[in-house]
């Protein structure tokens, strides 16, 4: 019979046991991206970081900063893509205020369209804080952190000049038509470059900001008028594709080059004499300002500038040495 016992107690018991124990294990070694997915993870405030495109990476650096900042002040800091879609921006609001984010890292695809979003969020009590583009309302975002981009093409126009010389023909690439910052730039660069008649511009076309697209619109531009002697583009993103272009047609060296942005790729090739000139943003200090800016909201205070400008700087041959990693060394 104690046989018959032992035999039955190894039989029923050791698999109830097992199987506990196996829940105990799976219950326990829950993995923290599994944490994250059921919203559990920290229970830290959470901070969205909503991003016109990653398909570039001065605005990867722009969302990795303000994530890592936000972190290091003690938040659970999310990015989302918009991919330049104002629908995806919206969903990302929707996603964003129904899921108990306290505050919003801003880089919008459209400074009218997006201002519905930013609204919906003020009166849904969640501060937003733009970085880099902005909205065109003042009564939106508790604040905006923007580079000077008038200015910082006021100077590139001028140095435009002289390396270009008072006469000749030039393209200028346009950003996205919706982004105030295309205009901005724009305006500065030809506050200079127009009080020269004998510049001319043949031909002006957006190209989105976009480096593939830069290069598919200049090619047949450059086809049409092959004399030109320079293209003046409005992000570092096109100016590499120009460059492409050029390289293609085997125009590099007869055409001048002139972006703005300040990215790694371009401040190389100005070092390396390939491409004439940008103007250097500061996407890490702007997202830092942004993340601290938020962290100061959600402790308590509420007086903050509607927009904080933020200078740019020229980067040419003679001082590219001391610029590098999207900023001053």
């Amino acid at each position: 019979m104690t046989s018959f016992i032992q035999r039955f107690l190894r039989l029923a018991v050791l698999p109830l046991f097992v199987w506990v124990v196996a829940l105990f294990t799976v219950s326990c070694d829950k993995s923290p991206a599994a944490n994250e997915a059921s919203g559990t993870a920290s229970g830290k405030p959470k901070v969205a970081v909503i991003i016109s495109t990653l398909n570039n990476p001065w605005f990867v650096v722009l969302a990795n900063t303000a994530r890592d900042r936000a972190t290091e002040l003690g938040y659970e800091a999310t990015i989302f893509d918009s991919q330049n879609d104002p629908a995806k921006e919206a969903a990302h609001y929707e996603n964003t205020l129904s899921s108990g984010y306290k505050a919003v890292l801003f880089n919008p695809t459209d400074a009218d369209g997006s201002i519905a979003n930013v609204r919906k969020a003020k009166a849904a009590g969640v501060p937003v804080f733009c970085m880099d583009r902005e909205v065109n309302a003042t009564d939106a975002a508790t604040s905006q952190i923007l580079s000077d981009n008038y200015s910082g093409c006021v100077a590139l126009g001028q140095y435009f000049v002289k390396q270009v010389g008072e006469q000749g023909k030039y393209v200028e690439l346009l950003g996205l038509v919706g982004d105030n910052n295309t205009w901005n730039r724009s305006k500065g660069f030809h506050s200079v470059v127009d009080r020269y008649p004998g510049l001319k511009m043949v031909a002006q076309q957006s190209a989105d900001f976009d480096r593939a697209k830069a290069l598919e619109v200049l090619e047949p531009i450059m086809q049409a008028n092959p004399d030109i002697q320079a293209v003046f583009c409005g992000n570092d993103a096109m100016a590499m594709g120009a460059y492409q272009a050029l390289v293609s047609a085997g125009r590099a060296d007869k055409v001048k080059v002139f972006g703005f942005d300040g990215a790694d790729d371009v401040v190389k090739l100005i070092a390396e004499g390939k491409i004439a000139a940008t103007g250097m943003q500061f996407p890490k200090l702007m997202a830092r300002t942004a993340a601290e800016c938020a962290d100061k909201y959600l402790r308590g205070e509420r007086t903050f500038p509607q927009k904080t400008p933020v200078a740019v700087e020229l980067v040419t041959k003679d001082n590219v040495a001391k610029f590098g990693d999207y900023g001053r060394k």
